[in-house]
């Protein structure tokens, strides 16, 4: 009996890996590096880089599904140090991919996967002089892989952000910023825009001072007292 279960699991394995042109056995005894009858790339994969023309070599891991990248992978050099924690979909990068060096995050990157079967996509938009409106957006995206979302520069020996960037569907956005508006009084005014001090069109001169620019139109500037005892 003892026999004939051995040559049941025997028979049993064979059927399982035989479904596979290609694969290596991990240490741990998992099947690794899976190469399907139709020669796309299956389940976990384990990656190794020798350096190259001066390029540093590499080793990652992460999941193929019908030879297309999925879900996260990570990156290390080949002295064991993290490098990199990528997300994809459709075998591109999507959501928050993060970069590192020996001495900590230098970047987080935000990508969008486009499915290439449906290439129209619904997005909120902000609206970037108003934080409480948001507006939904249909539409097609010719690209496979797009910026989209906040990226982040860091310093990595402070892990202090350097700056910080945000995109939507790869279009840089510009920042709303501060507008200060000079109001009838003379007063200045905050409001949303860009950045620069703007004189209200319907302020009114007094009749002195627009009689006394009349005359004086075209002159030298003209020196006036202050006071002053002194020469």
């Amino acid at each position: 009996m003892k026999w004939i279960a051995l040559l049941i699991c025997l028979i049993c394995v064979n059927t399982g890996f035989s479904q596979w042109k290609n694969y290596i056995i991990g240490a741990k005894g998992d099947t690794l590096n899976r190469v399907d009858q139709t020669d796309l790339k299956q389940g976990k994969w384990f990656v190794h880089v020798d350096p190259l023309r001066g390029e540093p070599g590499y080793e990652e891991e992460g999941v193929y599904k019908d030879g297309k990248k999925t879900g996260t992978w990570r990156r290390y050099s080949l002295m064991g140090d993290l490098l990199a924690v990528e997300n994809y979909r459709f075998g591109n990068k999507n959501g928050t991919c993060t970069y590192f060096t020996v001495a900590g995050m230098v970047r987080e990157e935000s990508w969008k996967s486009i499915d290439p079967q449906n290439p129209y996509d619904t997005i909120q938009v902000p609206d970037l002089h108003d934080d409480t409106k948001v507006y939904t957006r249909v539409i097609k995206v010719d690209a496979s892989v797009v910026k989209h979302g906040t990226w982040n520069y860091y310093d990595p020996s402070s892990g202090a952000l350097i700056k910080s960037e945000t995109y939507v569907l790869d279009k840089l956005q510009e920042p709303a910023k501060k507008v200060t508006v000079i109001d009838a009084g003379g007063n200045p005014t905050a409001a949303s825009g860009t950045d620069s001090t703007v004189a209200p069109a319907n302020k009114v001169k007094p009749a002195a001072v627009a009689d006394y620019e009349k005359k004086n139109s075209g002159k030298k500037k003209i020196r006036v007292r202050d006071g002053s005892t002194g020469y």
